[in-house]
Parts: C-alpha cells; structure tokens; sequence
C-alpha cells in the first residue's frame, strides 16, 4: 500500500465523516441560535431550556436523515471491502 492510497483513503473517510455529522450539526446550530435569541429576548436564563431542544432537534434529525446517513456510511465501507484487494498490493 503505498502513500497515495493510504492518503485517498483517510481523505474519503474525512469527507464521509463530514457529510454524515453536517445535517446533525447544522439542525443543532439554528435550534441554539433561535434558542438563544428567545433567551435573550426573553431574559429567561433556564440551562434546560437551551438543551432539551436541540436534543429533540438532533433525534428528529436522526429519524429524518438516518437512513440517508447509513447508505452513505455503507456505501463507502462496502467500497473499502470491494477494493481491499488493491489496497494491500
């Protein structure tokens, strides 16, 4: 296995990684921002409040992008075991 491929491969593992925590973190992101301007609107400083629901935000992304973030993760392990072969070469 020489460099190139050993680098090919972290690079794709990298990408896939990123793809897959996007939605989650994104989602994550808008519900604190939004959280966060009804807070300081509001004056209510509940920690409960900025945390529960990004937790709901972040499980309703899972149900809305699981499957989509599973094929994407098989995809790329089932390219890893279809060219092993060529990896260790």
């Amino acid at each position: 296995m020489d460099q190139g491929t050993i680098i090919n491969i972290a690079q794709n593992a990298l990408l896939v990684t990123l793809y897959v925590s996007a939605p989650l973190l994104g989602i994550s992101l808008i519900v604190g921002l939004a959280v966060s301007i009804f807070q300081a609107t509001t004056q209510i400083q509940e920690q409960t409040l900025s945390f529960i629901p990004k937790i709901l935000a972040v499980i309703a992304a899972i149900a809305v992008f699981g499957s989509w973030m599973l094929k994407l993760l098989m995809e790329y392990t089932e390219g890893l075991y279809q060219n092993i072969n060529q990896y260790i070469r």
